[in-house]
């Protein structure tokens, strides 16, 4: 029996930053030099990210007009983990239930009293009670609901989030499945010279979204079946992609051989993804990947022979959003979902994500659509052959 991704919703905070706004932002707070600027714009030019969202104005207004970071050279004191998780407590609910709003619109058959399971997912900030609860009462979720935390798994977790759904609706077939990913990363800038921080600050925006997993597909328009999954470990890149509580908010480690190392491990992981299924990677034509930076995305299409229009969503939400950690692949899928006609049902679609580990993902997801909406295509078909 078959669980269906049915819905994806997104919601992201108000302010909308030019990649080369925040570049500036970060040199006045690193304290760099003229030829120091240079080179970080150099690098914020060639992530791929025209705009990211954050929760924080300070990121677009220059020194003297910040409201979290201080008003000060080099922003000290440099505000402490107690300060950047206060924020993530004001600004994780509403957005969250933005990003469920928005899911839930594109199901009108679909009662919120009808949740069965609430799955919340984040790595950029904990508390108890946590967002769960608050978000049982905000969107009035019976309070009965099972509530399942995934925290602190990086930018793969939403993959994770959806094995705990499909289980969820293999073991109840009536369970629906509420799955919510909200990553607030840009609470976490660390005023650091080192390569690994300055790579990251460049990389990471804001962003939630939620999606609606039920063991019947959507009623109207199309559904993703969650077809299968694997995991793998490359632990050759244990310490060069971590993630890490310190004083001054959650340290992320980036180093530049994480690209080739999934280069190396790509081909193997959709081997074994595929081994035991009636598809082959020439089959398919649909790709969701977790756009973790522009040189992952190229990496994985060298070692996959895949070409940039394949990756096309992904880039996409790169250039609009940057990296939202484990919300970011749901935007993908979002993008590829909208593109779907009953005429692609069955078509394969081929998703990746990528954290700490190194932790590889890889899910096979098939087109489906409701079985009316099927029939109505075939009628037509038939009207064309016999006209």
């Amino acid at each position: 029996m078959s669980s269906y991704l049915c819905a994806i919703g997104t919601a992201n905070p108000p302010h909308r930053i030019p990649q080369l706004q925040i570049a500036d932002f970060m040199a006045s707070a690193l304290e760099l030099d003229e030829a120091g600027t240079r080179r970080l714009r150099a690098l914020y030019r060639v992530s791929g990210i025209e705009h990211r969202y954050t929760v924080l104005p300070d990121y677009g207004r220059p020194n003297g007009e910040y409201e979290f970071f201080p008003n000060t050279p080099g922003l000290e004191p440099f505000p402490g983990v107690g300060q950047r998780m206060a924020a993530y407590r004001r600004h994780a609910l509403p957005l969250s239930v933005q990003a469920v709003q928005d899911c839930m619109r594109q199901l009108p058959e679909v009662e919120l009293s009808s949740i069965t399971h609430l799955i919340t997912v984040s790595c950029t900030g904990m508390y108890a009670p946590g967002l769960d609860i608050e978000l049982v009462a905000a969107l009035g979720l019976p309070g009965h609901v099972q509530r399942t935390c995934v925290n602190f798994m990086g930018c793969y977790a939403a993959v994770n989030g959806l094995k705990l759904a499909n289980a969820f609706c293999q073991a109840t077939p009536d369970a629906r499945v509420l799955l919510v990913c909200t990553e607030l990363c840009t609470l976490h800038f660390q005023k650091s010279h080192e390569d690994d921080h300055l790579v990251s600050n460049a990389l990471f925006g804001d962003g939630a979204a939620a999606a609606l997993v039920q063991a019947q597909p959507a009623v109207t328009g199309p559904s993703l079946a969650l077809t299968a999954f694997h995991c793998d470990l490359e632990p050759d890149g244990h310490a060069d992609m971590a993630w890490h509580i310190n004083n001054f908010g959650f340290e992320m480690t980036l180093s530049s051989y994480v690209p080739r190392m999934i280069q190396q491990g790509i081909g193997h992981l959709t081997q074994r993804l595929l081994a035991d299924l009636p598809v082959q990677l020439a089959d398919i034509r649909a790709f969701a990947i977790h756009p973790g930076g522009r040189k992952i995305l190229e990496s994985i299409e060298q070692a996959l022979g895949l070409t940039a229009h394949d990756n096309r969503f992904a880039y996409e939400v790169l250039r609009n959003y940057g990296n939202m950690s484990s919300a970011t692949v749901l935007y993908v899928l979002r993008d590829l979902l909208r593109t779907l006609t009953p005429a692609d049902t069955g078509a394969p679609v081929l998703s990746f994500a990528f954290g700490p580990g190194l932790t590889l993902e890889a899910m096979l997801l098939t087109v489906a659509y409701g079985a009316d909406e099927v029939n109505e295509l075939n009628v037509q078909n038939e009207a064309v052959v016999t006209s």
